[in-house]
């Protein structure tokens, strides 16, 4: 079996309830179209907000690496 190889796409979650949330969110949603993810990378975060001066909303840019299926043989 060959060492794997993996490919890099970029992803932005958002959630109110702060950033671990953020990240699951976009994991989770990238799930339901990518196979084989194995890992992510917090890239940028940044956060929304309101007219209050409270934060509204976090977002969390990920790299997230997935094992392409020729290499999962």
């Amino acid at each position: 079996m060959s060492e794997p190889v993996y490919k890099l796409i970029e992803i932005t979650g958002t959630a109110p309830d702060g950033v671990e949330s953020a990240v699951q969110n976009a994991l989770a949603r990238a799930a339901r179209t990518v196979r084989h993810m194995r890992w992510f990378e917090v890239v940028e975060t940044r956060g929304r907000i309101d007219e209050t001066g409270r934060v509204a909303a976090w977002q969390v840019t990920l790299k997230v690496g997935f094992v392409l299926e020729e290499d999962l043989a």
